[in-house]
């Protein structure tokens, strides 16, 4: 076995294994890796392991920090989706993890694999490499067939959206950059406001835009966009609830974070997708209020969990301190 690391890669094979692998997801294809190389501040390393002339296994795991002085403290390598990985390829799974981990360690306080995707045969291996088992929930919803779509819904989520677009509400694709960056605004809004959490910066909105990584649906009132979702897309097997947001409080009638996420599930069942991806429902020993929200559109909740490998507990539980405050605090 080899380690091939970022421009080692080569492309052809690249694809091939997001093409074949039962764990692909964009968020582990060439395309994103490059899309977050080309932000100033965000950075990304890409791994895999070649054998017998082709790639077994490969992870693109995404640096990210925050500004100023939390830089120290935030620094964190996220994998989204998980590794992608041939099917039973057990040891180059290890030798991935084993290798990744060595490189990372003074890079990352942690390294988080976000799964969206059923490891379980393979936990031994990530528990052997020193990352631990977190639950944690996901939704996907089938949107093969629209009949399924509409009778997993509830009764109460589908007269919202019948009643939201018969008040005028329309839904369209962004068509330019100022489309994406009112949008941010509006999201980072919403994050300030109520969620608390770390939001990447606007110019990557804007080069998922430019490079076509997936699709930016808009909720328009009036012409003016109340909500709206950014959905990352894996072209022919399945779309991801990247970020989505509305005004909610301001316009009660129009429930434009309902029609958000109802854009990206009609849109996936449109252009021939599998399966529509929440990306996340939560802890599920937690009370959560998304969660609930996702659940009325229905779906089959999973369990994939998280890996997490810490590797400075003392700057982890700084930077998690941290965290906390921030999100309990209403500037």
């Amino acid at each position: 076995m080899n380690l091939l690391n970022n421009e080692e890669i080569l492309l052809d094979k690249w694809k091939e294994l997001i093409y074949i692998s039962s764990f692909s997801s964009p968020f582990q294809t060439p395309e994103y890796y490059a899309l977050f190389n080309s932000v100033p501040g965000l950075s990304a390393e890409a791994f895999a392991v070649e054998e017998n002339n082709s790639i077994s296994a490969l992870v693109v795991v995404t640096i990210q920090k925050e500004r100023g002085w939390k830089t120290f403290f935030s620094r964190r390598g996220i994998i989204y989706g998980g590794p992608v990985i041939k099917d039973n390829a057990y040891d180059a799974l290890e030798f991935l993890l084993n290798h990744v981990s060595k490189r990372l360690k003074s890079t990352c306080i942690y390294i988080e694999s976000r799964n969206f995707f059923d490891y379980t045969s393979y936990r031994n291996i990530f528990k052997k490499n020193g990352f631990d088992f977190m639950p944690w929930l996901n939704i996907k919803i089938s949107v093969k067939n629209y009949d399924e779509i509409i009778r997993g819904i509830s009764n109460s989520r589908l007269r919202q959206i019948r009643k939201a677009l018969k008040n005028g509400v329309e839904i369209k694709e962004a068509e330019n950059e100022n489309d994406i960056i009112l949008f941010f605004e509006l999201l980072k809004k919403i994050y300030k406001k109520k969620i608390g959490k770390p939001l990447l910066p606007r110019e990557f909105f804007i080069q998922f835009y430019k490079r076509n990584i997936g699709k930016y649906l808009l909720v328009i009132y009036r012409n003016i966009i109340i909500g709206g979702i950014m959905c990352a897309i894996l072209s022919q097997k399945a779309l991801y609830e990247f970020y989505v947001c509305g005004l909610d409080d301001e316009y009660k009638e129009q429930y434009p974070s309902v029609i958000a996420t109802w854009a990206g599930i009609e849109y996936a069942h449109n252009n021939g997708m599998e399966v529509f991806d929440f990306m996340g429902a939560g802890n599920p020993y937690e009370n959560y209020g998304v969660r609930d929200f996702k659940k009325r559109f229905g779906g089959e909740i999973v369990e994939y969990g998280r890996f997490i490998k810490i590797n400075n507990s003392f700057l982890y539980k700084i930077g998690e301190f941290g965290l906390n405050i921030i999100k309990n605090f209403k500037f």
